[in-house]
């Protein structure tokens, strides 16, 4: 066999370039559907991270008691851990399966990578958030998705507070609701895109942002293993996206992206997406809040020094055009691999 040949066979095996049109329609799907008819029961993440919620939240909520020993939830939580795993695989191997049946329609691929994917949604709740501010300057009654989405307890936060993790959770969304699915479907097909959501599920539901006792370490570290070339990636499509947007601050972006510790948020607090946009907006991104369980989220602060952290309707307007541009630029680049392999190029 050849060098050729060999390499052609890797490349396959990487990255099937039949994928690419599916991507594109699921991405272009889930955006038009989320802003259309708004997120599903009130939450903005992707459908299948509510059914590992519904299978796997109450008895994780059983199971991670906090008096317990660390060692004894990071047990527990293995469990759990591995067990949904070993359905997620099945049913992405199960929609493979029903795809190669039906192989001339593409839209068994198409709404099993939808299932795992989310951008609509989440922009459908920051203009409700965007509305309620520039109209009343009231945002009760307009944060309620926020909270569920992130599992925050809102009730008691400022305007100031609810925007920032509003514009979090647009950031976190697109990494873990769209780039980081898209990337693992693209490289390994549907079965990886549900392993990697079923981490992503498993650490929103159980993660505290990385403040477990031990029950969510599991998928923490597994989902971290998964995600990071994801959060890298969304987190230079954001940056780029400050090209796009006027008064954003594409070098700032960068600058933020290369620091180590001081002004850059954390993996599990969003890491690289976050930052990007803490320092696209030049503004102060995190700050603790309060989960629905009563734990406390101690996220540090991301952003440039000197940064406020009185977010007001105006930033908010600027971090949903940056949100916006950075689908776009991703979707762009997802079509432009399509025209690429019409041209026979890859």
């Amino acid at each position: 066999m050849s060098p050729a040949e060999i390499y052609s066979q890797l490349h396959d095996l990487i990255m099937d370039p039949t994928r690419l049109p599916i991507a594109a329609a699921a991405i272009i799907l889930v955006s038009v559907i989320g802003v259309l008819f708004g997120p599903l029961m009130g939450n903005a993440n992707p459908v299948f991270w509510r059914a590992v919620d519904f299978l796997f939240g109450p008895l994780g909520s059983r199971l991670d008691k906090t008096e317990r020993k660390a060692a004894d939830l990071m047990t527990r939580g293995l469990i759990v851990t591995i067990i949904a795993l070993v359905l997620g695989f099945m049913v992405g191997t199960a929609f493979q399966s029903l795809s190669a049946e039906y192989a001339n329609y593409l839209v068994v691929d198409i709404v099993a990578l939808s299932l795992v994917m989310s951008a609509g949604a989440g922009w459908h709740a920051l203009i409700r958030l965007y509305k309620a501010m520039s109209t009343t300057g009231q945002v009760k009654g307009a944060f309620y998705t926020l909270a569920a989405t992130t599992r925050s307890n809102l009730s008691i936060a400022d305007e100031f507070t609810i925007t920032r993790v509003g514009i979090g959770m647009g950031a976190r969304l697109f990494d873990k609701g769209i780039v980081g699915p898209v990337l693992w479907y693209l490289i390994a097909g549907l079965p990886a895109a549900y392993i990697y959501a079923t981490l992503a599920a498993l650490s929103w539901r159980f993660g505290k942002e990385g403040f477990t006792k031990g029950f969510g370490a599991s998928a923490l570290s597994l989902e971290k293993l998964m995600g990071f070339v994801p959060n890298v990636f969304s987190g230079l499509l954001l940056a780029l996206a400050g090209i796009l947007t006027p008064t954003a601050g594409m070098t700032r972006s960068f600058i933020g992206l290369l620091r180590v510790t001081k002004g850059r948020a954390g993996y599990f607090q969003g890491g690289s997406p976050v930052t990007a946009m803490a320092y696209a907006l030049k503004v102060s991104l995190g700050g603790a809040t309060q989960d629905v369980d009563g734990s406390a989220i101690k996220r540090g602060w991301a952003g440039p020094d000197g940064a406020t952290a009185k977010l007001d309707a105006k930033h908010l307007h600027r971090a949903l055009y940056i949100l916006v541009m950075a689908h776009l630029l991703f979707l762009g680049a997802v079509l432009s691999l399509v025209v690429l392999r019409g041209h026979g190029l890859i």
